[in-house]
Order: C-alpha cells, then sequence, then structure tokens
C-alpha cells in the first residue's frame, strides 16, 4: 500500500511538471476562482460595515418636559434597555444638549446672544434609542405609546416621540437592506458557480490530453483508484499553488489599498480586517483550492475510467 502511495505521489508531481503549459493554465484559471471567492469574503465583510454604518444613523428619540424628574427618565431608560430589540440608549441630559447645540453654533453669534438673554436653558432631556435591526423601531414605538411609560404619577413628561418623523426614512432604509442582502447573496452564488464550472473544465481539458495514457493503465490491469491518483495529486498541487498565489496577491493588495482606504473609511481597513482574520482567510482559500483541484481531477477522470 505505502508503495503504492509513493507511486502516486511521485507519478502526479512528474505529471504536473512535465505539463507545464497545461499545468500552467489550471493554476491560472483556479487562481481567478479563488481570487473571486476571496473577493466575495471581503466584499461581504465590507458590505457589512457600510449597513451598520447606514444603521447607525437611524434612531428615535423621546424628548422629555424641562419639569420632568432625572429619576423617571432613567426609570424608562431602563424600561427600554429590558426589550429585546433595544441595542442601545443614550441619556443626554438638558445641559449636555445645551452644550452640544453652543457647539454646532459656534459661528452663529447672533442665535447664542439669544440663547444668553433667556437666562435658563430652554433645551429638553432626552433618550436616543437604537434598534437592533431597522425593521424593531416600530415595535420600540409602540412600547412609548403606552401612557404609563411615559408617566409620573399620572402626569405626562414626555414632550414628543420622533418616530414618526423618522417613520419614512426607517421603512426606506429596511427595504433597502433587506433587498441589497438579497441581491449580494445571489451575485455570490452566481459568481462563485461560474468560477467553480471554467476551473472543472479547464482540469478537464487538462486530463483529455492524458486520456491515452489512462486507456493504456487499464488495459495492464490498474485499479481505477491507481489510475485517479495521480491526477487528484495534480489537482491538489494546482489548489495549492493557486492558493499561496491568491494569498499573495491580496496582501499585496492590501498593502496598497490601506494607503488609501483611511480617507474614505475612517474605521474599516482591509489590511487589518486581513490581519485579525487570516487564520480564516487562509484555511477557507486554501481549502477551497485543495477541494476544487481534487474534485475537479475526480469527476474528469471518471469519465475516461467507464471505457
Amino acid at each position: 500500500m505505502w508503495t503504492n502511495i509513493k507511486r502516486i505521489l511521485n507519478s502526479g508531481w512528474t505529471n504536473f511538471f512535465r505539463n507545464g503549459f497545461v499545468s500552467l493554465s489550471s493554476v491560472t484559471i483556479m487562481t481567478i476562482t479563488l481570487c473571486i471567492i476571496a473577493s466575495v469574503i471581503f466584499m461581504g465583510a465590507f458590505f457589512n460595515y457600510i449597513i451598520v454604518q447606514v444603521k447607525d444613523k437611524v434612531d428615535v428619540n423621546v424628548y422629555f418636559m424641562t419639569d420632568a424628574s432625572e429619576d423617571s427618565i432613567l426609570s424608562i431608560k431602563k424600561s427600554l434597555e429590558a426589550l429585546p430589540e433595544v441595542s442601545l440608549v443614550s441619556y443626554i441630559t438638558r445641559d449636555e444638549a445645551l452644550a452640544d447645540f453652543k457647539e454646532r453654533r459656534a459661528n452663529d453669534q447672533s442665535t447664542l446672544q439669544a440663547l444668553d438673554e433667556l437666562g435658563e436653558n430652554p433645551l429638553e432631556a432626552s433618550l436616543n434609542i437604537k434598534a437592533k435591526e431597522p425593521s424593531q423601531y416600530a415595535g420600540i414605538a409602540k412600547f412609548l405609546e403606552n401612557p404609563n411609560v411615559l408617566s409620573e404619577s399620572g402626569k405626562v413628561i414626555v414632550d414628543k416621540v420622533n418616530y414618526n418623523q423618522n417613520k419614512v426614512v426607517i421603512d426606506r432604509l429596511t427595504t433597502i437592506v433587506d433587498s441589497a442582502q438579497m441581491i449580494a447573496l445571489w451575485i455570490t452564488v452566481i459568481f462563485i458557480l461560474m468560477s467553480i464550472v471554467i476551473t472543472f473544465n479547464t482540469i478537464k481539458l487538462s486530463i483529455f490530453i492524458s486520456k491515452d495514457e489512462i486507456s493504456v493503465m487499464k488495459l495492464v490491469g490498474a485499479s481505477h483508484g491507481y489510475v485517479r491518483g495521480p491526477f487528484i495529486v495534480s489537482g491538489v498541487l494546482c489548489g495549492l499553488i493557486s492558493s499561496v498565489i491568491t494569498i499573495l496577491l491580496f496582501v499585496f493588495a492590501f498593502l496598497w489599498l490601506n494607503k488609501y482606504s483611511s480617507d474614505y473609511f475612517a474605521d474599516f481597513s482591509f489590511l487589518k480586517y486581513l490581519a485579525t482574520h487570516f487564520a480564516m482567510f487562509f484555511f477557507t482559500v486554501v481549502g477551497s483550492g485543495i477541494v476544487l483541484g481534487s474534485t475537479a481531477s475526480y469527476l474528469a477522470v471518471r469519465k475516461y475510467l467507464r471505457y
């Protein structure tokens, strides 16, 4: 058994380098295939980043009467945080709201002067609510419609909830996110299937050249496993070499992209993502290369073993 395995490995290695041009073509096509698969991984990560950024821009604010007590506001905050739909609730005090208003209107002296002449803080405290998904804001708004939630000892302490003003934007965002995710999924499936078909056909073409060799091996009584072995080894070699080339291409590409990504996407770095997910990326690319090469070789040889 060990002798046969050694012969299969040696034969597969020899065939790979003996058919240099065909092997180069197979490696090239498989490298393109693996680049597509790797691109899908990183585009998925980037797409998720964009969705998170867009989701983060949508929220619902609850504005309280100026005479509402802080204990009541914090009690409502605690009730909201207990909801499964809620991701984060931030409390903005009246003083913080005033400081933020002055900072944003720093160049508007007339407004700041009018504010000073009032002699008191006219701004309201508020709760900023962020849901886990845009579609969940409707449930949060329904919770806030409960009179018992927004009152203190029978007295209403909430001035307004801006869900209705944001509803159109939230609904549109929900539709866009759902549609974009579905489109991205279909594009991913189509590109991967196309690249796999091209790879299989290329390897089948390379094995077609050796069909006479397969016939001779069958005539002398070689088993199907012994005939398949060298071609599967060659396919695995193609996959491994293509994997290494793909990984190097992406490392160099991300080193170059990293110079520009910070200018447009301050919180997202392709190089940082590659570094933190390198193990997953490495095993996905190498595993895909080995599976593609060996499976395509196995299926292509099977055709000639039938005759």
